[in-house]
């Protein structure tokens, strides 16, 4: 069991589910740069363009994998097609809202994509919303998600960080918290198969939440 008082999801492939209009992103670029897609898809998740290319593909200038980098970024804003929330989502976060239980976004998007994804899946954006535009450390450092607890006003080791990606796992261990992973991500504390799990095994306490992990 865990007694957590604060939740922080990641938004891509946790909250919102836009693994389509992701795939097919990365598919464009590798196509273009002569990569394969899958070894791609093993790099990129849970981590902002501006790094994955330089280390997928390190013979590009720095000025054409900025550029690439931005050009990923148009596509990914314009492509909202298949953008819908991940399984239970919507009813999880309604029961953190009935619960009195502060939650928090921390995402390797930039704003302009995180506030565009979350609308397309009929997600009202929450008051702290942490992106690659307010913080210098993308996943696996810690930044995102100690800064989302400090705005909360609540201890990132009492916080559940929800997870789908290995560098967020990491991320969210780095900041201390219990870490709930999705997909059967490695290093998680515990696995969930969607958010409709996590929310059965959650129970309102006094002080916030009482997590099942087992």
């Amino acid at each position: 069991m865990a007694d957590v008082t604060a939740v922080l999801f990641d938004m891509d492939g946790t909250l919102v589910d836009s693994d389509a209009v992701v795939a097919r992103t990365w598919l464009h670029w590798s196509t273009r740069r002569g990569l394969e897609h899958d070894l791609v898809m093993r790099v990129t998740p849970g981590r902002p363009a501006r790094e994955t290319i330089p280390e997928l593909a390190p013979w590009l200038s720095p000025g054409e994998q900025a550029a690439d980098a931005a050009a990923l970024l148009d596509m990914e804003r314009a492509d909202l097609d298949g953008v819908v929330p991940a399984h239970g989502a919507l009813d999880l976060l309604a029961a953190l809202d009935d619960w009195g239980v502060p939650w928090a976004v921390v995402t390797s998007a930039d704003r302009h994509l995180a506030l565009t994804r979350l609308g397309a899946a009929g997600i009202t954006p929450p008051e702290v919303l942490v992106t690659i535009s307010e913080i210098q450390r993308a996943k696996p450092h810690p930044e995102g998600y100690l800064s989302a607890a400090a705005q909360l006003g609540v201890d990132p080791r009492h916080s559940l960080v929800v997870e789908d990606a290995v560098a967020g796992v990491l991320a969210g261990k780095a900041a201390g918290g219990v870490v709930a992973g999705l997909r059967s991500v490695p290093g998680a504390d515990f696995n969930v198969a969607h958010l409709d799990e996590l929310r059965t095994r959650s129970a309102r306490t006094p002080a916030g939440l009482r997590i099942r992990t087992a």
